[in-house]
């Protein structure tokens, strides 16, 4: 089963044990802590060699760097191009004391993509709530506004 697939099923029994109107956070961490307990048990089932990587544990920066971080939040903004995007989205985490620690955008055709990893262990809101901010505003520009844990994303999108 691919790690994707399995976080999926991971999330949707959490989310169906602890019903629709559970905190995203409190979802997120819930299983990204079942996700470490299993991880270690998934090689021995002819998983690949990324399968069986770990995710990140206190002491060990390096692996931190490559797995993601729970502090920082993956932003992705996808829509019709227009003026205005960007700065919509920075003023948003510049008001919850978020950094934005990189970001990549580009217009192909008149369609607009921006990646931006935000920093976010200063935020003066829950996660939950700066998600929720962040897709209302894309509803305002027209565009679509998704935002993960970093960790979480890293997780769900190894090969």
């Amino acid at each position: 089963m691919a790690n994707e697939d399995l976080i999926y099923r991971i999330t949707r029994a959490v989310y169906s044990r602890l019903g629709g109107g559970a905190e995203e956070q409190t979802v997120e961490q819930l299983v990204t802590d079942i996700y470490r307990e299993i991880e270690p048990f998934l090689g021995l089932n002819g998983a690949s060699d990324a399968t069986s990587q770990s995710f990140p544990t206190t002491g060990s920066i390096s692996s931190q760097s490559r797995e993601g971080s729970s502090d920082r939040m993956v932003i992705s903004v996808f829509g019709v191009d227009h003026p205005g995007i960007v700065a919509a989205v920075a003023q948003i985490l510049a008001a919850a004391d978020c950094s934005i620690v990189d970001i990549n955008q580009t217009v192909v055709q008149g369609k607009f993509a921006m990646v931006i990893i935000a920093k976010t262990s200063r935020a003066r809101e829950s996660a939950t709530e700066l998600k929720e901010r962040l897709r209302l505003e894309g509803e305002k520009l027209g565009v679509r506004i998704y935002a993960q844990r970093e960790d979480l994303f890293n997780a769900m999108h190894r090969i």
